[in-house]
């Protein structure tokens, strides 16, 4: 059985990514494979990314408040490449209220600034195979 493999990254133009490195080098010190995209990268970029990378799970890093945008924008850009089943999580500031939201649109899992390692790490070595169940019934 394969590693799952992850792709955090650090969409648009927000330059802080101590926190997507910080959940990187978790996953990957709990045997996931990991890949970090760096700072400002385009939605497009990393949907391409995702799927040369054959990963089952994006982590995004958004402080920047643009977060239903460019999980919008990702969700579609997946769905145009055809691998929807690549599972979207979403980290960073996230207000409450936003947390239905992004579920509401597909996302896997959400976690707000604070958020506990121990609930994130148990998501990712909790999901069934990576890839988005759900897509298939949708």
């Amino acid at each position: 059985m394969r590693k799952q493999r992850v792709l955090i990254a650090k969409p648009g133009l927000d330059g802080h990514d101590r926190g997507a490195k910080t959940i990187a080098y978790l996953l990957r010190d709990a045997g996931l494979e990991v890949i970090y995209t760096g700072l400002h990268k385009t939605v497009a970029w990393i949907a391409r990314a995702a799927v040369q990378e054959d990963v089952d799970f994006i982590g995004l890093s958004v402080l920047s408040g643009a977060h239903l945008w460019i999980t919008e924008k990702l969700l579609a850009e997946l769905r145009a490449a055809g691998a929807a089943d690549i599972g979207v999580v979403v980290g960073g500031v996230i207000p409450a209220p936003d947390v239905s939201r992004l579920e509401a649109l597909g996302v896997r899992a959400v976690f707000p600034s604070g958020s506990a390692f121990t609930d994130i790490l148990r998501f990712f070595q909790e999901a069934p195979g990576g890839k988005n169940p759900a897509v298939g019934e949708r």
